[in-house]
């Protein structure tokens, strides 16, 4: 029987297809947090890790001693100023369901490192401090997800101090971010006076103890509104007010819809305290109950299944140094499709190079063990000698571009100087590290011995100089530049791009890749040189 071509391609299509994998890809919850900085994302992290069972105690992030380190901001510099600077990945199981947490910066000026990250969730947890509400990085972060259709669970956090009214919170949601809003459990008190939170989604009402909140303590429930229960545990102005609420909330907001929220147009939110544990079990719930399994991932050619039987994976960040000890560098993988194994053969689509994973790892931030396979959503993290970079595809031999993986024109750029002459050397091996990993953008002027470093945030010349310190042993300084910004060039005719570095080299530098680089003194110098060349693309990201 001779097959039509569309017949041939369909029948490929369904070939690809591996059914057996669809029971492991459907216990997969691959998420990210979200929030403005001292939300308490952070914390809220290392209680789900407390409530997932990967850990026994909870490292808070403004606490004394052993505890003040907390376990999803390893790096030095985050140990030494309570901020988290870089995105760490954790993975753990619990009732049957494996967990891939993404925790991000939430300082604006690392911004850039939380955009990639964002390319490697299926959902998000957008936290806000319950006094503040939506704050502009959130706002900002925000429209990452709705670009990318990436479904939202809301945790308001910090109800053990006094807030906003409930009810303004989620008025406030609903008109900033344009969402329909089903509250999926409701605080009892607020401040010295909170209690507990009330699960609407499944009619329970669940307090805790005022501890620490660094162990794990037993939960008293009730069932229904009701409960005798409820009268015991509770005041009966606290009991009448609950009443009261839950009443006023089935009467005003909808009935949770899956496929809303699913599609990025509808948000549950639930309430809590973190720090106290209150409220982080619910939402632990709700991420395993309605939080997507692995998506459809873009490529430039096409969309690739989950159940695909081929593995296919991309590269979203890479993090030197994660062990001071051995000077490594790890690529951070999301898988797309497929079983990997260790020990596979992939092509490296960008160099055409096949690479053997020898030693791929699970991560608990900066706790790792070798991974033997992996399924897609999860993030395995490849030893890296320099081939791989942000945004690199592996595939089984396809050849693939995933999509939507930004790197930003800096907006503060300033000039890096080894405080020692004879470590200038050893600071350009430093920088080119940094920049692999996507923490600066470096530039080679070709009329100026010293590397140029541009940022998105001004915080990170300061975390830099700290890396730089404490993991390379290199002293450095930042000085001032009279650079304004920094455009990548380009053009469809080789010739022309040449003729106009040529003419203006001394505003043109190599970044750490070798693209040539257009530096700007100021607006006019920018504007001027895009109107005087209309056959040179000026691009702001690359």
């Amino acid at each position: 029987m001779i097959l039509s071509k569309k017949h041939s391609n369909l029948l490929t299509s369904i070939a690809l297809i591996v059914s057996n994998l669809t029971p492991v890809i459907k216990s997969r919850r691959t998420f990210g947090i979200i929030s403005h900085p001292d939300a308490g994302k952070t914390t809220l992290t290392e209680k789900l890790l407390l409530f997932g069972g990967a850990i026994q105690l909870a490292g808070m992030v403004k606490a004394k001693g052993e505890r003040r380190r907390a376990r999803s901001d390893w790096m030095k510099v985050e140990q030494e100023r309570g901020i988290s600077v870089a995105s760490s990945v954790m993975t753990f199981e619990n009732q049957g369901i494996t967990y891939n947490l993404l925790d991000t910066p939430g300082h604006e000026d690392f911004s850039e490192d939380t955009y990639r990250t964002l390319t490697a969730v299926d959902s998000a947890i957008m936290v806000l401090d319950c006094a503040k509400g939506i704050e502009i990085q959130t706002l900002k972060l925000f429209e990452v997800c709705r670009l990318r259709d990436i479904p939202i669970i809301t945790f308001i956090n910090k109800m053990d101090r006094d807030g906003q009214d409930p009810f303004d919170l989620l008025d406030e949601i609903e008109k900033k971010l344009a969402l329909e809003i089903v509250p999926a459990s409701w605080p009892i008190g607020m401040g010295r006076d909170f209690k507990g939170c009330y699960n609407l989604l499944e009619d329970k009402l669940v307090l805790f103890e005022r501890s620490k909140g660094e162990a794990l303590s037993e939960a008293i429930e009730c069932t229904g509104l009701d409960d005798p229960k409820i009268d015991e545990l509770l005041s009966e102005e606290h009991a009448e007010k609950l009443r009261e609420d839950v009443e006023m909330i089935r009467g005003v907001f909808p009935d949770f819809n899956v496929e809303s929220y699913l599609e990025g147009g509808m948000t549950p939110v639930f309430f809590g305290s973190a720090v106290n544990n209150f409220g982080v079990r619910e939402l632990l719930g709700g991420l395993a109950k309605f939080a997507p399994h692995p998506r459809t991932q873009k490529t430039q050619s096409r969309n690739i299944s989950p159940e695909e039987k081929k593995v296919t994976a991309f590269v979203f960040k890479i993090q030197a140094n994660m062990d001071p000890k051995h000077r490594d560098r790890i690529a951070f993988t999301r898988v797309c499709s497929g079983k990997f194994r260790k020990g596979m053969k992939l092509k490296h689509v960008r160099s055409g190079k096949m690479l053997t994973i020898h030693s791929p790892q699970l991560f608990l931030a900066q706790d790792r063990e070798i991974a033997e396979e992996a399924y897609p959503g999860d993030i395995i993290g490849l030893p890296n000698y320099g081939g791989l970079r942000i945004g690199d595809a592996l595939t089984e031999g396809e050849a693939l571009a995933f999509t939507g993986i930004p790197s930003f024109a800096p907006e503060y750029i300033q000039r890096a100087r080894a405080m020692d002459p004879l470590k200038a050397k050893h600071l350009n091996k430093a920088l080119e590290q940094l920049a692999e990993e996507g923490a600066a953008r470096i530039f080679k002027p070709y009329a100026d011995p010293d590397w140029i470093v541009g940022v998105v945030g001004p915080l990170q010349f300061d975390v830099l100089r700290d890396r730089i310190r404490t993991e390379y042993q290199i002293p450095v300084k930042f000085e001032e530049t009279s650079l304004y910004t920094a455009r990548w060039i380009s053009s469809e005719d080789p010739n022309i791009l040449k003729a106009f570095i040529d003419v203006n080299q001394v505003a043109i530098a190599r970044d750490h890749d070798g693209d040539p680089v257009f530096m700007a003194r100021n607006a006019w110098h920018l504007s001027d040189a895009e109107d005087k060349n209309k056959n040179i693309i000026f691009s702001a990201t690359k």
